[in-house]
């Protein structure tokens, strides 16, 4: 049974399918992902550059700390240098640098007066790089104190320079280019900022294939929960192909809810057509007496029982009626508490007593019927002794009414496995299949039989409010047997 479809979990499983931005669950992960490997790739590529930068700016100062030293300890003068032949090499720097006008030489050497001023070597003027490498140094006395090289810029390019005195005190300043440590250092970022673009743009693809994959059981869910909502109770959410652990667990929590739910929902439904038929089959039963009353009454108002036989036949068959709705009324107040599951009255009860009363009763009333007990000695349960006097009643009552005078009937009791069973049976016509499955149902009567068709459905609630159960065994022409079994013993104070 479906309930009426509406369209709202249309709309929102149709919302929840497009909703796949940047708001989306998978995107947030997607974005939280990237900027972790953002934050990264960014730290990593810091730490290495200035790790990159620092060893070959070292070996910058190393190389100038060297030709320094080889400078100030060799007692060399200006005059000197001319024929030494490392003077021939920085003769012929200068000579490449005139002829070529460098504007950004690897290295500068330069002499310097007093008043921190270029000066020629070797005849030579100094050149625009000289001067400039001069005029960057504001205090070249300080260089030859200061064991680290210092920046400075020359035709706009940097450069590490150092500086020490000859032995006649002309002071010398030593510069290496750093250009090419600049330059190194850029395309090691533009590379690290190349591979880092690429390796997000595959992290990004990658996550959001994964997440999509496994945020598949959710959207199972999703479709799960909508068609429930549109009223198809039996969907259920499918197992994924590669469940994780915790996914795995929702699914069988919410599988799990949802059989609660439709059973809870399948009970529902039954018990409120159960409760109509049973309105509609108590309005039918109280109907018919209620309808004899009022006729005789009547009568009865309008002068017609002038006879005294005539209102004595009436007011017995009021009285009969009367009788028959009480008893009625009663049973519907007997079912009806026991729907409210009361407490019991539990003691020790002798059920092969009650059994052998029950036998006694019926061979009063039908002296004809032979009727056999096996209720021997005494055998004790736990329960509600007017609640089994009522089931024993019932049932024979059931004998009584739907049987004929002269057919054997079985009365027996005993303990077995723990449990009592409580037997009673007859040579009957017996039921056929349908009419055994209703036989507990309220207001069924075989054929359109006599009673209120509320026996055995009294007798069933007393049982199961003793927690236990009863059964019927039955076939067209062999008769009906009705088996009570009830637990053995225990201290169940009520239900």
């Amino acid at each position: 049974m479906k309930r009426p479809r509406s369209p709202w979990p249309a709309r929102v499983r149709e919302r929840t399918r497009c909703k796949r931005g940047l708001h989306s669950l998978r995107g947030k992960l997607t974005l939280a992902n990237v900027a972790l490997l953002a934050v990264g790739i960014v730290a990593a590529t810091a730490v290495s550059l200035m790790g990159m930068r620092y060893y070959l700016l070292d070996q910058v100062d190393t190389q100038l700390a060297k030709t320094r030293e080889s400078l100030g300890g060799s007692e060399l003068t200006l005059r000197s240098m001319d024929s030494l032949s490392l003077l021939g090499f920085v003769r012929d720097r200068l000579l490449r640098e005139q002829t070529e006008q460098e504007p950004t030489p690897d290295s500068l050497f330069t002499a310097v007066d007093s008043r921190g001023e270029a000066i020629g070597l070797l005849g030579l003027q100094p050149t625009d790089a000289q001067r400039d490498l001069a005029d960057a140094v504001d205090d070249p006395g300080a260089l030859n104190e200061d064991p680290e090289p210092h920046d400075v810029t020359v035709h706009g390019a940097s450069y590490r320079v150092t500086g020490t005195k000859l032995a006649d005190g002309t002071q010398i300043l030593l510069a290496a280019s750093t250009d090419a440590l600049h330059k190194g250092v850029a395309k090691a970022l533009k590379l690290d900022l190349a591979i880092g673009t690429l390796l997000l743009a595959l992290l990004a693809a990658l996550t959001m294939m994964s997440v999509s994959r496994r945020m598949r059981p959710l959207e199972d869910m999703v479709e799960t929960s909508s068609a429930i909502a549109e009223g198809d109770l039996t969907r259920r959410v499918p197992s994924s192909r590669d469940p994780t652990q915790e996914v795995e667990q929702l699914r069988l929590a919410l599988n799990s809810m949802l059989h609660q739910v439709e059973s809870a929902y399948r009970t529902r439904e039954r018990s409120a057509a159960q409760l109509r038929r049973f309105v509609a089959d108590a309005s039918h039963e109280l109907r018919t007496p209620l309808s004899a009353i009022r006729g005789y009454l009547q009568l009865y108002d309008q002068g017609m029982l002038s006879d005294p036989d005539d209102r004595k036949r009436a007011w017995g068959r009021v009285m009969t009626e009367a009788d028959r709705m009480g008893r009625l009324v009663d049973e519907l107040l007997t079912l009806a508490r026991l729907d409210q599951r009361p407490a019991l009255r539990l003691r020790n009860v002798d059920v092969s007593r009650l059994v052998r009363e029950a036998t006694e009763d019926l061979r009063v009333q039908q002296p004809g019927r032979p009727v056999t007990v096996d209720a021997d000695g005494s055998l004790l349960v736990r329960a509600d002794e007017s609640g089994l006097r009522q089931v024993l009643g019932n049932l024979v009552a059931n004998v009584r009414t739907h049987t004929p005078a002269d057919v054997p009937v079985r009365l027996g009791v005993r303990r077995a496995d723990g449990v009592v069973r409580l037997c009673v049976a007859d040579k009957g016509p017996g039921l056929c299949p349908d009419d055994a499955a209703r036989v507990f149902d309220r207001f069924f009567r075989v054929g359109g039989g006599a009673g209120s068709g509320l026996g055995l459905a009294i007798v069933q609630g007393v049982v199961r409010a003793h927690n236990g159960e009863v059964t019927v065994r039955t076939a067209p022409g062999e008769g009906l047997e009705v088996t009570v079994t009830l637990p053995a013993g225990g201290d169940r104070e009520g239900v």
